[in-house]
């Protein structure tokens, strides 16, 4: 059992029993993101979401999978329907960023919660021109490992981009967020 075995959403249920160290949306993953510096890994989804089922039994359910997503990621799930706030702001960001959005929606934040790298569903092998979810994972990694300078600026490039959108990255901050100094 994770994080997630406490909360009401049947969503956020369904994915108790994964492997994966899940955080619910909270100031505590984006503290634990800061004091282990590594970025979070936003998967946002929803009970009924065909996309999001098959991307948790192919990838969240899978051992290996989740051993990469523990060691080097904060693991934060959402449900879509309890937390659209969060939903409607990263959704812009991907649309902007890839032309096209859906569930599961996959977000790499920094540990202020500035996306930096997204898409949607991700296979688990790579095929129709998509790599696989492992493959996402570990360029994510070593681009924050290796180039974190120009990971931060891009951060803040769509950061600033979604602020003219009059989108601000605040409002889905983790509640209590204010306190923490994010």
């Amino acid at each position: 059992m994770n994080r997630l075995a406490g909360m009401t959403s049947p969503y956020l249920l369904q994915h108790a029993d994964n492997p994966v160290d899940w955080w619910p949306w909270s100031p505590e993953a984006f503290e634990e993101a800061r004091r282990r510096q590594v970025p979070v890994l936003l998967s946002v989804g929803y009970a009924s979401c065909h996309w999001c089922h098959v991307m948790a039994r192919e990838s969240f359910e899978d051992e290996a999978t989740a051993r990469v997503m523990n060691a080097h990621f904060v693991s934060v799930k959402v449900d879509r329907e309890e937390r659209p706030d969060v939903d409607a702001v990263y959704m812009e960001a991907v649309q902007a960023a890839t032309g096209q959005g859906g569930w599961p929606m996959t977000v790499f934040l920094t540990p202020d919660a500035e996306p930096f790298y997204f898409g949607t569903y991700f296979p688990p092998a790579p095929r129709h021109g998509m790599p696989s979810f492992r493959q996402v994972l570990e360029g994510v990694r070593t681009a924050w490992q290796d180039r974190r300078d120009e990971v931060a600026d891009v951060a803040s490039r769509i950061s600033a981009d979604l602020a003219g959108r009059s989108i601000r990255l605040g409002a889905p901050q983790p509640p209590g967020a204010e306190e923490m100094g994010a």
